[in-house]
């Protein structure tokens, strides 16, 4: 059975000033996210489930989904504040859902087979997709036994702002030993630096192993990322703009010894739309792949 695409494409844009999933990149209108799925589709995934909201439910089908009638099977399930609070009332004035796992969480009905998580918004390269389609597809995947596709940290940083990365610790047969959710992270020549909780600025080398969020999981993990988000929102679920990472679930099971996740390490330079000077960067870099012979010109034939 062929693994799954999860793709997160629920977020509003706020720093970027629009819906940045559907703003075209490409030379045809193409999105970021139309060159993921070309790529996942090369390497074998079978499936997408696109989490989105209601809101842009409409253009979101219009622009992207028809593309791949015919080509591959596609559903949508919808991120909003109220989905999976099993009884917990928002905290008055909250607009915003409750971040990547929670967004991860709203696959759970559509998803059987081991599957892949990825941003909409985020340029993950050829050699990320093989990588964990093999890890899907092959022997490895396991209820206990997940993955995640990692980046050097200077492959992605943005000339444009700061940054939120998780920083990976891994043992030396490259299993996640702890993960680090900063959101501070800006670029510094050919490093970077960070605030710390007190605001202290702390210096990184940029070797640093990275996620961005290219995880790859048994269907089981739904499980895992349902019983960790009762227990966030009774933590945590009062105060203004926490968020579920997914990381918070993962780390758990990493620290307790539950499962394992394989780092699977890739040289492949993300870029992304996080700002708005980010656009003719991501666009200069599609040319600069479709001009080496990467993508042809028109990515679909629709």
């Amino acid at each position: 059975m062929k693994p799954t695409l999860l793709i997160l494409a629920a977020g509003m844009g706020s720093r970027y000033g629009g819906l940045k999933q559907i703003d075209p990149i490409g030379p045809h209108g193409e999105t970021i996210m139309d060159y993921s799925i070309h790529d996942a589709m090369d390497a074998g995934f079978g499936k997408l489930v696109f989490v989105i909201r209601h809101r842009f439910e409409e253009p979101f089908k219009e622009k992207i989904g028809g593309k791949f009638d015919g080509l591959l099977d596609v559903e949508y399930v919808f991120q909003e504040l109220d989905a999976c609070l099993n009884g917990f009332q928002a905290p008055p004035g909250r607009k915003k859902p409750w971040g990547t796992g929670h967004a991860i969480l709203m696959g759970k009905d559509a998803i059987d087979t081991p599957f892949a998580v990825i941003n909409a918004d985020d340029y993950y390269g050829i050699d990320s997709f093989q990588r964990m389609a093999r890890f899907l597809s092959g022997g490895e995947i396991s209820p206990d036994n997940h993955a995640m596709v990692g980046f050097k940290l200077r492959n992605t940083l943005s000339e444009h702002g700061t940054v939120a990365r998780g920083l990976c610790r891994c043992d030396e047969k490259l299993f996640l030993q702890n993960i680090t959710e900063r959101t501070s992270i800006e670029k510094a020549g050919e490093s970077a630096v960070y605030k710390d909780e007190n605001g202290v600025i702390q210096k990184l080398s940029g070797d640093e192993i990275v996620s961005m969020n290219l995880w790859g999981f048994h269907p089981c993990f739904f499980d895992t990322l349902a019983t960790g988000f009762d227990i966030f929102l009774k933590e945590k679920g009062g105060l203004p703009g926490a968020e579920y990472f997914i990381t918070i679930p993962v780390s758990r099971l990493v620290e307790n010894r539950q499962a394992r996740v394989k780092i699977l390490p890739t040289h492949d330079r993300w870029f992304g739309v996080t700002y708005p000077g980010d656009k003719p960067v991501a666009q200069q870099s599609i040319r600069k792949l479709i001009e080496a012979g990467t993508y042809p010109s028109k990515l679909w034939k629709k």
